[in-house]
């Protein structure tokens, strides 16, 4: 696979994404959301990797890190803390950074949508 912009931004999108979950493990231990992170780099290397299986189901691949992202997205809504955006690194703020991050891997990854 020869790698365009868009699929940088798609692997660079998903490992802000990823290591902003992963970076709450210390501070909240293995919640669901901090373990979001390890499901970003599964399907990140399931998009990209050269596994055979993988490679053969790519707009299933596709359709799953949309949906990951999307869903994520939408319990973050419902289940974040409502604190307004600061400079802080808390745990509120962190779900700030990583939405941000998330809407630009949908934006990217709609740009890479199979035909």
């Amino acid at each position: 696979m020869n790698l365009t912009g868009k699929h940088y931004g798609i692997i660079l999108s998903t490992l802000a994404t990823a290591l902003l979950h992963l970076s709450l493990l210390p501070r909240m231990g293995l919640d669901p959301i901090a373990l979001n992170g390890f499901g970003y780099l599964a399907l990140l290397g399931a998009y990209f990797l050269p596994i055979p299986f993988f490679q053969q189901r790519h707009n299933l691949v596709w359709w799953a890190l949309l949906g990951y992202t999307t869903l994520t997205f939408i319990l973050w809504i419902f289940l974040r803390e409502p604190k307004p955006f600061t400079l802080d690194f808390s745990n509120a703020s962190i779900g700030y950074y990583a939405k941000a991050a998330e809407v630009i891997l949908l934006a990217f990854l709609w740009a890479d949508k199979p035909k």
